[in-house]
């Protein structure tokens, strides 16, 4: 039986602006390297023994057209002055054997690092909780990263984000990250 488990991802971001809001997506896309897929929404899990490749390798391994798999992020306004930020979280376990963890989170007004901060925070205790590490969900993030790192089985965390504001005309703008499957 054939199997559709990645054996590689990478991550990637990107900002659009246009007065049209699909075309503002379509923008976000191009910047992120990804417009020329058929891309398929995921849920968030981090296929066991996946190696992540820097973006320009991922997009060297994909053919335009094809049908690509993705984990992603979107935050579209077109309100003046608006901060939107788009992030992906990603939390791999020791045991590479094992699968880990993608988050998707978007917000309006946070900050560019907390938005990468909550992402990866996130991904980090989904993964957790599967690993039965035990931990207080109300205490920060400095704090349950101590605990993650003590324990040892969660070896690496980080994000990626998309973060801007809308221009003073107000054009739609969406920013979006992603990660990217490649079979």
């Amino acid at each position: 039986m054939s199997t559709l488990r990645p054996k590689r991802l990478f991550l990637t971001k990107g900002i659009g602006r246009h007065r049209e809001k699909l075309a503002s997506f379509e923008l976000a896309l191009r910047d992120a390297g990804i417009e020329k897929y058929n891309l398929v929404n995921v849920s968030s899990i981090y296929p066991p023994d996946a190696e992540i490749v820097e973006r320009e390798e991922g997009l060297s391994l994909l053919s335009p057209g094809q049908i690509v798999f993705c984990v992603m992020s979107r935050a579209e306004s077109n309100e003046p002055g608006r901060r939107i930020a788009a992030s992906i979280g990603l939390a791999i376990p020791q045991n590479r054997s094992v699968h880990g963890y993608l988050s998707e989170h978007h917000s309006y007004g946070q900050r560019a690092k907390d938005a990468g901060d909550y992402a990866e925070d996130l991904a980090a205790e989904m993964l957790a909780s599967t690993l039965g590490i035990p931990f207080d969900v109300d205490s920060n993030y400095d704090q349950k990263r101590d605990i993650f790192r003590m324990d040892g089985r969660i070896v690496q965390t980080q994000s990626i984000t998309a973060f801007t504001q809308v221009d003073d005309k107000g054009r739609w703008t969406t920013a979006l990250a992603a990660a990217v499957f490649i079979p």
